[in-house]
């Protein structure tokens, strides 16, 4: 599979990676419910399909115990990113999910995701969310500057989005960046160059807009989009929609990996074959993006 440096981590990095929310369990959201031997095994297809980079969180029910019950024993074999600031209560049928910016909130969930990850550090440890001076002023980026010296973690990291990302790059202090894009939402398009400019590794999530069109779970304002940009005109033949899309998010040069979920067998194939085609031809990449402007204007 193609491989990127992530930024000044030096990671090197399959640019197709796996998000592993889907992995959440039984007593979530309810939505695509995935059995103990179901998800071992995947998680087992996902690595031997040659991906090496896995990201996680708290957030995402029992991911993280599934991933150090089924594949720690492989920890060499993969890059691992998960996420603090998490706090959630499990009620009988779904997880309601907070974002708490205090230290002891952040310790134990360090402490809490290198127990059920089955690991004694973890590559990326990033915030999930949060705005930059609440950050600041919490003493949290300190905190998480103390853990990396003490060998728990590698690498410090953000999941953010507008309005909060500016102020984020703005700090110069993250090694990596987690950023929602796909052509169906390009809003962050020049402030993934932004990020990256400062040296750090950038994160795609929604990479493959949930698969657009074709989706299980269909996102009607996504589909509104590609169907205003009249999209299917640009398809080759023989190239699926969401295959469109997912090349498109790589084709960004800064693009390092887009991390897709999914617990289809049959998806993660076509994800894998989309990913090893590589960029989409500068003719089909730049009309994609001349169409998806016109939107806006």
């Amino acid at each position: 599979m193609i491989r990127r440096t992530l930024g000044r981590t030096g990671l090197e990095v399959t640019q197709l990676g796996y998000g592993s929310m889907g992995l959440r369990g039984p007593r979530t959201w309810g939505i695509r419910v995935v059995s103990d031997e179901d998800a071992d095994e995947f998680l087992n297809l996902v690595l031997d399909s040659g991906i090496n980079f896995i990201d996680t969180s708290p957030d995402y029910g029992i991911s993280e115990q599934r991933i150090g019950e089924y594949i720690g024993s492989r920890r060499s074999e993969f890059v691992l990113a998960t996420k603090c600031g998490c706090a959630y209560t499990q009620h009988e049928d779904h997880l309601e999910i907070d974002h708490i910016w205090e230290p002891d909130v952040v310790r134990r969930n360090l402490e809490s995701s290198l127990r059920r990850l089955r690991t004694d550090h973890i590559d990326i440890l990033q915030f999930h969310g949060g705005d930059a001076a609440t950050l600041q002023r919490t003493g949290l980026i300190d905190l998480l500057l103390d853990f990396r010296s003490q060998g728990m973690i590698k690498f410090i990291g953000v999941s953010s989005s507008l309005p909060h990302l500016p102020d984020m790059i703005e700090l110069g202090v993250f090694d990596t960046y987690q950023i929602p894009y796909s052509c169906l939402a390009p809003q962050h398009h020049d402030l993934i160059t932004s990020a990256a400019q400062t040296g750090a590794g950038i994160i795609i999530r929604g990479g493959i807009a949930q698969g657009g069109p074709e989706a299980e779970i269909q996102r009607p304002a996504l589909n509104d989009v590609w169907t205003r940009a009249n999209l299917d005109e640009l398809l080759p033949e023989g190239m699926r929609r969401a295959e469109l899309i997912l090349r498109y998010t790589l084709t960004h040069p800064h693009c390092h990996t887009s991390i897709v979920g999914t617990c289809n067998h049959q998806h993660l194939a076509e994800n894998i074959a989309s990913a090893n085609a590589g960029p989409l031809s500068r003719e089909i990449y730049q009309q994609v993006t001349e169409r998806i402007a016109r939107l806006e204007t």
